[in-house]
């Protein structure tokens, strides 16, 4: 009976274990654009831009609490191991000069008095307010660093395009590779089948033995050419997976599938030609935010001529004696200062006028880089519409040369059957097939990364930037 009870509780725990496994296993479901979203809050690249951006928010406020009160509090202990004496001509303060002192017969120490200035032990403790009152830079100050942060958030969102690029480009990858397994799995069934029946007939002595080894050729070469795009498929999901910031051992699925395409459709999705709108390009959108943290930065050179005007308040307690003792046990003197402090800059020696020169210089780099990406961006939209153009003709070519193929193969094994055809025919129709369909997979795959590169020149790649 026990064995027994030992036994449902082994057996229960292993499904507990098992059920477990598989909760653990579960797999992610993922279309393209839940994909380039799960990205986008994960990728490492992406966290590291928002650390930028909180780092920016900390420099706001540390910018703007120049203008609050800036408080300190001391206290110092002093003990006077050896106290300075205060050297005092002979004959006390009134400043007469005895015969001693005017004696050369007498040592030269007989002609002073020397008294000690001072106690063993001093303390005091004391606090200090110090408040700005008037900065002509201040306000420049602050408004570079609002321009800070509004650069750090375009950062991020520029983190975001380029993992939204590597995503999508990994995702369609993965989706070819997949429908090439699905359709190298069609070819080796069917030269499966081709095979057994030629064996038949091979046993019927209707046909040679060779013929039976050149389809045995042929169906090997094919699971090797399955094997080797495998390995390709999980290495695509690697890839995938490292992009989205999971992990290699992370389960996705993907839900979206590469139906039946219509050419012509996607030629006139491409063929409108809409002006360059360079703000949609965030890589602009940042180079005008450097422009004028720039041209706030030679700004604040003129305001550094301004005055600076400042006030400052300092209480305090101090006390010495001779006794450590005495020391906190007797009454302290305290203490407190007012001051207004007016800092006027006079002359520099000409180093804000030079500094000026060289903000001056860094804000016209900034300026003609703008020019620069201008002319880059429509350079990039231009190559981006040829080569997609290109992969749309190379694209419908090989979807012929694949119908043609399959037209052959067809035709050929009609052939073969009926016996007047050979086997080699139906072997080079199996082999141009099998070419045709690796061209026009490759086409399609060209397109679709073209497709991702002329959206992302033309700043439609990833459209939650302007949440950004």
């Amino acid at each position: 009976m026990n064995y027994l009870n030992n036994a449902r509780w082994g057996l229960f725990l292993l499904l507990f274990l098992a059920g477990r496994s598989s909760f653990a296993q579960t797999k992610q479901s993922f279309s393209l654009t839940e994909a380039i979203q799960f990205a986008t809050d994960k990728n490492l690249n992406v966290q590291s831009s928002r650390l930028d951006a909180v780092s920016a928010e900390a420099r706001i406020r540390e910018v703007k609490s120049v203008t609050l009160p800036q408080v300190s509090v001391g206290s110092l202990l002093t003990y006077n191991a050896i106290i300075q004496k205060f050297i005092l001509p002979a004959g006390g303060f009134g400043g007469g000069t005895s015969s001693t002192a005017t004696s050369g017969n007498q040592p030269e120490n007989a002609a002073v008095t020397a008294i000690p200035f001072g106690v063993n032990f001093t303390g005091s403790a004391q606090a200090t307010v110090n408040q700005l009152l008037f900065d002509a830079s201040y306000k420049i100050g602050l408004k570079a660093a609002s321009t800070l942060r509004e650069l750090s958030q375009k950062n991020t969102t520029a983190s975001k395009i380029n993992v939204a690029e590597q995503v999508a480009k990994a995702y369609y990858n993965v989706l070819v590779s997949e429908e090439r397994i699905k359709l190298l799995d069609y070819n080796i069934g069917r030269i499966d089948t081709l095979f057994k029946e030629t064996q038949a007939l091979n046993k019927q002595g209707f046909v040679e033995k060779i013929d039976v080894d050149r389809l045995e050729v042929q169906a090997n070469n094919l699971k090797a050419e399955r094997q080797n795009v495998q390995n390709l498929v999980g290495l695509s999901y690697y890839l995938l997976k490292f992009q989205m910031g999971l992990g290699i051992n992370d389960e996705i699925v993907l839900t979206d599938k590469i139906q039946e395409i219509n050419i012509d459709e996607l030629e006139r999705s491409v063929a409108f030609v809409s002006p360059v709108d360079y703000t949609q390009r965030v890589e602009f959108s940042v180079l005008q935010s450097q422009i004028q943290l720039a041209d706030l930065d030679f700004q604040n050179i003129s305001k550094l001529y301004f005055p600076r005007l400042l006030a400052s308040a300092t209480y305090g307690h101090n006390n010495g004696r001779n006794s450590l003792g005495d020391l906190f046990s007797t009454k302290w003197f305290n203490s407190a200062t007012v001051n207004l402090q007016v800092q006027v800059p006079v002359f520099d020696g000409f180093q804000k006028r030079y500094a000026a020169q060289q903000k001056k210089i860094a804000l016209d780099k900034a300026r003609l880089g703008s020019d620069l990406l201008r002319n880059s961006i429509d350079l990039q939209v231009k190559q981006s519409q040829i080569t997609i153009q290109n992969s749309l003709q190379t694209l419908r070519t090989q979807k012929r040369n694949l119908d043609l193929a399959q037209e052959i193969l067809r035709v050929t094994r009609i052939k073969y059957k009926e016996g007047v055809g050979s086997n080699i025919e139906v072997l080079n129709a199996e082999t141009s097939s099998r070419e045709a369909q690796t061209n026009y997979f490759a086409s399609l795959l060209d397109f679709m990364l073209s497709k991702v590169d002329l959206d992302k020149a033309s700043g439609k790649l990833y459209y939650g930037q302007s949440q950004n």
